[in-house]
């Protein structure tokens, strides 16, 4: 046996259950759980295990070797819950004979410090900062004298963060449309949708075409890239997103105006070159005054207005509603991984966005939408104008 093991370790069955769910949930403090793996490396008593030295315990979790020796004498000595804690300091006699002192901010200054955070800020700021809130408390006589890691704790404390803002969006007055537009979509992505008959979603976007007044300086080793602040600006471009969330497929193209003609081209291309095959295509898009039928008759000739309109059914998301509409997540993920960069000119832009497509298509990234109808009015019921009393009292009769 290697040198340090004089004296052996023998944990019941109760102990080492104990210890080894200890040493695996990862909420315990890291000592804990050291001293645990220490303890379980130490256990002789189970047959078939490796014995291991203290020296073997030391190297392996990077500890002294001394510290396996206490951990495994604490626990033949105390038991186990004091071989698991930290070993308390000892205070010395100068601290045995000072009293403790009292907190610096009480239950009226930290009152008083949560009052000032929650109101407005002063004239010319747009929220509070600590360092803004600390000189306001003195400048007001709240407390005489006070640090910004007080005031950082406090903040902690009671989860306040006046530099944050979550933003919301109302929806519409009319309640009983928004809902019955929800619900259609809603139960539009639960259904299967054949080749015959694909569903795809349609959003749009524009774009600022940005140019370098100086040449950046690329990236080396210990050098980030770097670019002037100053850039030109070359125009807008408007995108279209068209996006199949369950064959993993989208196309997005940009052109020089969002009109009506553009969109019926786009549409066009959708059904006669993208989708030949389907005998319908389904298409969900936003409430714009361009996303109609309409817009087919301005672009083309009748006869070929009511050929494109006879294959297209178009679904359109509430008012308010955008975030029903998949084709924003792949607008978003587009942004993120190929627009957030200065791009000076469309045929660059046409070219980015085509190789950015042809990537995303080949790894055929689908969307699984989860949430559903009575998921929508179970935590959407605010939205409802009538509650839903009725359904629930029936449901409950029926069983």
């Amino acid at each position: 046996m290697g040198r340090g093991r004089r004296d052996k370790v023998h944990l019941t069955v109760e102990q080492r259950e104990k210890l080894e769910q200890i040493s695996r949930n990862g909420y315990s403090p890291a000592k804990k759980i050291l001293h645990a793996r220490i303890l379980l490396m130490c256990d002789e008593g189970e047959q078939g295990t490796k014995k291991w030295t203290d020296e073997e315990i030391a190297q392996a979790l990077q500890v002294h070797r001394n510290t396996v020796g206490r951990i495994r004498q604490r626990f033949l000595l105390k038991g186990e819950k004091p071989a698991l804690e930290r070993c308390l300091r000892r205070a010395t006699p100068t601290q045995r004979k000072t009293p403790p002192t009292a907190p610096k901010v009480d239950g009226a200054t930290e009152a008083h410090i949560i009052a000032l955070c929650c109101s407005d800020p002063p004239s010319g700021r747009a929220d509070w900062t600590i360092r803004l809130l600390t000189r306001e408390l003195k400048k007001r006589t709240i407390v005489t004298e006070i640090s910004r890691e007080t005031v950082r704790r406090t903040f902690k404390k009671n989860q306040l963060r006046p530099w944050k803002t979550q933003r919301f969006c109302i929806p519409e007055r009319d309640l009983a449309r928004f809902v019955s537009q929800m619900e259609v979509i809603l139960d539009l992505y639960s259904q299967l949708h054949s080749e015959d008959e694909p569903l795809i979603n349609m959003d749009e976007a524009s774009v600022q075409l940005t140019g370098h007044v100086y040449e950046p300086l690329e990236m080396e080793p210990n050098h980030d890239k770097k670019e002037d602040y100053h850039y030109t600006r070359e125009g807008v471009q408007a995108l279209f997103m068209f996006f199949d969330p369950n064959r993993g497929w989208r196309r997005v193209s940009n052109r020089d105006h969002r009109t009506r003609v553009d969109w019926a081209e786009e549409v066009r291309q959708l059904l006669d070159v993208d989708y030949p095959q389907a005998r319908k295509v389904k298409l969900v898009c936003d409430n714009l005054n361009t996303h109609n039928i309409a817009s087919l008759y301005e672009a083309f000739p009748a006869p070929e207005a009511h050929r494109l309109a006879r294959r297209l059914e178009i679904y359109h998301t509430p008012r308010n509603g955008s975030w029903l509409n998949v084709a924003e997540i792949e607008l978003s993920i587009l942004s993120k991984q190929c627009l957030a960069r200065r791009i000076p000119t469309s045929e660059q832009l046409k070219l980015e966005l085509l190789n950015w497509q042809q990537e995303r298509n080949h790894s055929a990234s689908k969307v699984i939408w989860q949430f559903s109808t009575l998921d929508a009015r179970v935590k959407l019921q605010h939205l409802y104008p009538v509650f839903q009393e009725e359904e629930s009292v029936s449901s409950n009769a029926t069983f």
